[in-house]
């Protein structure tokens, strides 16, 4: 009796396992996520390339170069579908072992007998596996230089999945247009939300990502650009992040700063935005003194938050896409010894 049942169990003591499967989406790219606590940065890779890289055994994320085994990288959306998933195959094959079983016993009954039992097994439909959740479509398709392997993100990335390259300056125009797009579709965002607190709070969310993202995308950009000039002096980390900083070490790299660049108003409107970027990051976007110090931005009290609005991010965005075509300019001219000594 129950020998179904008994020889489903043991396939379970001997290490039986229940297959899930994960479908890619529908441009075949397939979901993943930074396995770092401190990131969680998700993305895509096409599955073709995924499959591949994952025989290197190891991936890095794209937006902070964390390095990790390659099965470490489900999406935490995947994880929960996997062990909905599990747990109802699992329930729907042991209930068929069951009504195995149960069917084997009802008939081994003599029909009339002293005792009649019969044995139901309440079995419910197999859960089904949707595909991983597709959040709004992705911003920016990414072909590796160095490997060729395709990936997709929102916002910016600067790191090859698969092999590690460091693409910032490939990815630095695709940022910029990524970020224009979606600060010129967010009346668009809104008319697709039908509850105006959500969609609100969905735009504001949205445009101060932008300038996050303005900031991240030149900070990489010029670290990038700032390596590769002739005997550039030390910079600590994150340098580049504090503009009057990054245009100090800029001055002492190839003798002159980012005034060459930007006039001064457009100069202290940029260094405004960053703060307002430091804030963002560092401080859930709660103003300070030292903010208004920094910024000379008297509109706020310690204590406020900031209100940053959709023209004004626009503003700082072409206003990097000015300063780093200059620094651009510079390095080249730099490497090829055109550029006099600081």
């Amino acid at each position: 009796m129950f020998e179904e049942t008994q020889r489903f169990l043991r396939s379970l003591d001997g290490g039986g396992q229940v297959p899930v499967l994960i479908e890619d989406d529908e441009e075949g790219y397939f979901d993943r996520e930074c396995p770092s606590d401190e990131c969680l940065f998700q993305f895509k890779m096409l599955s073709e390339d995924w499959h591949k890289a994952k025989e290197a055994e190891r991936l890095h994320c794209p937006a902070c170069g964390h390095t990790d085994h390659s099965d470490r990288w489900w999406t935490q959306q995947q994880v929960e579908h996997a062990k909905t998933a599990a747990i109802a195959q699992f329930k729907a094959q042991f209930s068929k072992a069951l009504k195995a079983d149960s069917a084997r016993f009802n008939r081994s009954r003599p029909r009339g007998g002293f005792i009649s039992m019969t044995m139901k097994v309440d079995s419910r439909p197999q859960h089904v596996m949707l595909p991983p959740a597709a959040t709004d479509p992705m911003a920016l398709k990414i072909t590796c230089p160095s490997c060729a392997c395709r990936y997709a993100v929102i916002g910016a990335a600067y790191f090859c999945p698969a092999c590690g390259h460091s693409a910032a300056e490939q990815v630095f125009e695709q940022t910029i247009a990524g970020i224009k797009a979606t600060l010129g579709a967010l009346d668009q965002v809104r008319a697709a939300m039908p509850d105006r607190d959500t969609a609100e709070t969905t735009v504001r969310v949205v445009i101060e990502n932008g300038l996050q993202n303005a900031v991240t995308a030149f900070q990489r950009v010029v670290e990038a650009l700032f390596v590769e000039l002739p005997a550039p002096p030390k910079a600590r980390r994150n340098a580049f992040q504090n503009l009057a900083e990054g245009s100090t070490l800029w001055q002492h790299a190839t003798g002159q700063g980012y005034g060459a660049h930007l006039d001064a108003p457009s100069f202290d409107q940029l260094a405004r935005a960053f703060q307002q970027r430091h804030l963002l990051a560092h401080r859930q976007g709660l103003v300070d003194e030292e903010y208004i110090a920094k910024s000379g931005d008297t509109r706020y009290r310690p204590g406020q938050r900031l209100v940053l609005r959709a023209e004004g991010v626009t503003e700082a965005v072409e206003l990097v896409e000015r300063l780093v075509a200059g620094l651009r300019d510079d390095a080249s001219s730099a490497r090829s010894g055109q550029m006099s000594s600081p």
